[in-house]
């Protein structure tokens, strides 16, 4: 349903003319996501300073059953955020930090916060917030609640509902739902934060959050670790997390197919060992303790894990310099795949004991299904998230590898299935992945979705066409 020209007028009483987008060529940044996959429609894009213009917008949504959808950065990759009709409503205004409590150690902070933002804002005040994407300088508070986002100090500290202690967020009815309290008890009744945080605006437009900080580091050290497969890479894992506890912070795996393109096209890459290795462990350690020796530890296990054959080779970065050079060659790499052809992406998790066993059985699998394909997982091993990426044969043309699509999550999700996992670990379902939970989600939970959906969003106008499957 597109937005009548009373309904428009009414959306610029709210927010001002400028700041109702209707003009083509100011609508196309948010209907398409940046891989190319998914294209939008919407007869408007609203753009609201702050929850009481939000939810004044949403009010006229709700009065007229107008489809509304919530963006952030649009860094999305599963198409969640966007819209197929009706109007986007972009948080990219309401982005203050509200308040900081050091002494609780908490910051509250609009939707349309940047991620980057809100870890500057943190580390002025000598704190952390550890929440860390490659796409952090877009991507959006609000987006990375929508879809718990993880990134690579899960390992640690956990997705963003571990890292979230309140929310605010207008409901489908334009009501503002206030649970920004930075308590770390609160036992009144069912966990509402919790809902909102994964939903993918199914259920609720969330404007502000109260998220939890951390004492900022004192002592860092990198290691970049060649290993003879994942299932050495798994028992350095194993040994490293039993040597070092807490510190251990990071643990990211990735191959040689995956580096070698980051190498051949991010000017300024160095390979950070003198001779290839099929596999690789980019591991951090971190410590409050500015007297702690991180690398002393760090040098006292991978000397261990030499001598168990479970790793050949490791540098350990001697600056800060050295270890964001290292980080910069995981960080990369899902934007230098683009330089070597489609690729096909799958975002799974699987118990941490079966990812060694899953990248071992995905790849041969694909493999026999596809002779030349050349396989790119990578991802953080400490949680069991692998991100499956699949490039395409060097003889074969983008349209035609991307035709299988269907096949290769197929192929990915069974073994995922198989093995007690997700098929989504972090990206979320959006439109991607709706209709794959018929095949792999519990009918119950299924059932209790669509339960909680028709309850909260009775209209069905919030995110439309996401996240739940039809019965």
């Amino acid at each position: 349903m597109t937005p009548s020209a009373a309904q428009l007028d009414e959306f610029r009483a709210v927010i001002g003319a400028g700041h109702v987008l209707t003009a083509p060529d100011d609508l196309a940044p948010y209907l398409r996501e940046d891989r190319g996959r998914w294209r939008g429609a919407a007869g408007a894009v609203l753009r609201p300073a702050d929850t009481d213009e939000a939810a004044r917008l949403v009010a006229i949504c709700a009065a007229g059953r107008i489809p509304l959808v919530p963006q952030g950065g649009n860094t999305g990759l599963v198409g969640g955020g966007m819209a197929e009709g009706g109007v986007v409503i972009s948080t990219g205004r309401m982005s203050r930090i509200r308040a900081l409590d050091a002494l609780n150690a908490t910051i509250t902070v609009e939707a349309g916060a940047t991620l980057l933002s809100v870890q500057e804002a943190a580390r002025g005040a000598g704190l952390l917030f550890p929440l860390s994407l490659a796409s952090e300088g877009s991507c959006q508070i609000g987006g990375n609640l929508a879809t718990n986002a993880g990134g690579t100090a899960v390992l640690r500290y956990g997705t963003m509902r571990d890292l979230t202690l309140g929310i605010e967020a207008v409901m489908p009815d334009g009501r503002v739902m206030d649970l920004l309290g930075g308590l770390r008890k609160d036992n009144t009744g069912y966990a509402l934060r919790d809902l909102l945080i994964g939903s993918e605006g199914t259920l609720g437009l969330i404007t502000a959050a109260t998220l939890r900080l951390f004492p900022a580091p004192a002592q860092r050290a990198t290691a970049f670790i060649a290993a003879p497969g994942p299932h050495e890479a798994l028992a350095l894992f194993d040994l490293m997390r039993n040597r070092c506890g807490e510190s251990l912070s990071a643990f990211e795996y990735l191959e040689r197919f995956g580096l070698q393109i980051v190498l051949d096209h991010l000017p300024g890459a160095r390979d950070p060992l003198a001779e290839p290795s099929p596999s690789y462990v980019l591991a951090e350690l971190t410590s409050p303790d500015p007297e702690s020796d991180l690398s002393a530890r760090f040098e006292a296990a991978l000397a261990e894990a030499f001598e168990r054959g479970l790793i050949t080779d490791a540098a350990i970065g001697a600056s800060e310099a050295q270890g964001a050079a290292l980080w910069q060659l995981r960080e990369a790499m899902s934007e230098m795949q683009k330089h070597v052809g489609a690729s096909i992406k799958h975002d799974v998790a699987v118990p941490v004991s079966r990812v060694a066993d899953f990248i071992t059985e995905a790849v041969s699998a694909c493999r026999a299904h596809m002779p030349g394909l050349r396989p790119c997982p990578f991802g953080h091993f400490g949680d069991g998230n692998i991100h499956f990426n699949l490039t395409r044969p060097e003889v074969m043309e983008d349209a035609e590898f991307l035709d299988h699509y269907p096949a290769f999550n197929r192929i990915v999700h069974d073994i995922v299935a198989s093995m007690g996992g997700s098929i989504s670990a972090e990206h979320g379902i959006g439109q991607a992945k709706r209709g794959e939970l018929l095949r792999y989600k519990d009918p119950v939970a299924l059932d209790l979705f669509r339960a909680v959906k028709a309850a909260i969003d009775p209209q069905g106008i919030m995110n439309p066409g996401k996240l739940i499957p039809p019965a």
